[in-house]
């Protein structure tokens, strides 16, 4: 009985290790989700690199669920170049924009709060980057093992013909 019981603890050890693998990997190499994808390739490097960083750090919160606020801020950055932000938005823009630039932000632009509708549109927002970004996830890791499939059906044994 002991054996088993070990064998058990082993397996439950294993998924934790490999779901804390996958969620590293998915913290470093998810998409960032934006609003016109025509304009993703103008996102500033600091905000990749902090995407990532905060990413990494909901990761070992062990929050999940919910996107960062700094794909929030990608998201309406992105979103502010295609179309005019309602005035909601924009108010969503700045304190977004606050929290990652802090004392950057010129005072006129500084936001520190947002009202309770403000904030359940913003959370509304990162609830829908998480599942664009579990989704594209998910899509991108099909693609791959149906490549790895056919790569291997491609190298697979090759009968020859005994002429028979």
């Amino acid at each position: 009985m002991p054996k088993i019981y070990r064998k058990g603890v082993i397996k439950l050890e294993n998924r934790i290790v490999h779901k804390q693998i996958d969620g590293l990997v998915a913290a470093l190499t998810d998409p960032i989700i934006v609003f016109d994808p025509s304009w993703a390739d103008v996102l500033p490097d600091w905000l990749k690199g902090e995407i990532k960083l905060q990413r990494l750090a909901q990761l070992m919160k062990g929050e999940e669920g919910i996107a960062t606020d700094a794909e929030a801020l990608a998201y309406v950055s992105n979103a502010s170049l295609a179309v005019p932000l309602a005035s909601d938005w924009v108010e969503i823009y700045q304190y977004l924009l606050t929290k990652a630039l802090k004392e950057k932000v010129p005072e006129e632009l500084r936001k520190e709060s947002l009202s309770d509708y403000e904030m359940e549109e913003l959370n509304r927002l990162k609830q829908w980057i998480w599942d664009k970004r579990t989704k594209a996830r998910r899509q991108r890791e099909k693609e791959e093992r149906a490549r790895a499939r056919e790569d291997a059906k491609a190298k697979g044994p090759v009968q020859l013909g005994l002429g028979l």
